[in-house]
């Protein structure tokens, strides 16, 4: 049986709650925070099943991972019961084909690293829907050189203040060195079964078994990334 939070608490709840008076955030907030204090039913929702592979569906609101530590406390909790954890960063593919929009989720998928301090994987999502053309341009974001980027940041930037300030993002962006990004294309069995290994590799999920490792070596993962994106073009 999977865990269902909303047997614990549903937004909706407390939302119409009149003592509480909360809109959609406030809502959100309340119940992860009324969740964090009762990780006692998640505890008995969970059991204790060897072998387990759980998939967390989190809420895609950034405050919870930047403003609040409840995720972090659930991290921590999980770790306590023994579970190998991973975060698993969803940055819709659409939105980074602009360099500016690029740097905003890169820093987006920087700070819940950051915050929750687990080994986290960040992919690229919905790669099926771009065209051809955006496919080819978004395959340089998935292992950015930040100091190209600021050229192409900067030109759209008429402002020499914001030329700056996209400057010193970049360069700590870079500085941290610790984001790059799968592509994920939900109609191409391969590009799945990459993402999957990296997640079972990171975890080392049934390691007791044997000893997993990503199909491809390091250096061999930008190939294979560019292999997708030519098979892209000849179709």
């Amino acid at each position: 049986v999977v865990p269902d939070i909303r047997e614990l608490i549903e937004v909706d709840d407390v939302m119409e709650d009149e003592s509480l008076r909360f809109g959609p955030n406030g809502g959100l907030v309340f119940c992860m925070e009324y969740f964090a204090n009762n990780f006692n039913w998640l505890e008995e929702s969970l059991g204790h099943v060897e072998d387990d592979y759980i998939l967390f569906d989190c809420p895609g609101q950034i405050e919870l991972y930047t403003h609040l530590p409840v995720m972090k406390q659930l991290v921590e909790q999980l770790q306590q019961w023994e579970f190998r954890v991973c975060g698993v960063f969803l940055v819709d593919s659409q939105f980074m084909v602009e360099s500016f929009k690029f740097i905003s989720g890169i820093l987006a998928a920087l700070s819940a690293m950051i915050s929750l301090e687990i080994p986290q994987i960040n992919i690229m999502t919905k790669m099926d829907l771009l065209s051809k053309k955006a496919k080819k341009e978004i395959e340089k974001y998935l292992d950015p050189d930040m100091y190209s980027m600021i050229e192409d940041s900067t030109n759209i930037l008429k402002s020499k203040m914001f030329k700056k300030l996209t400057k010193s993002i970049c360069g700590l962006i870079d500085d941290y060195g610790m984001v790059r990004f799968l592509p994920f294309d939900r109609s191409d069995e391969e590009s799945i079964n990459i993402v999957l290994q990296h997640i079972d590799f990171t975890i080392q999920y049934g390691e007791d078994l044997e000893f997993k490792e990503p199909k491809e070596c390091e250096e061999d993962k930008s190939a294979l990334v560019d292999e997708y994106f030519q098979d892209q073009v000849d179709e």
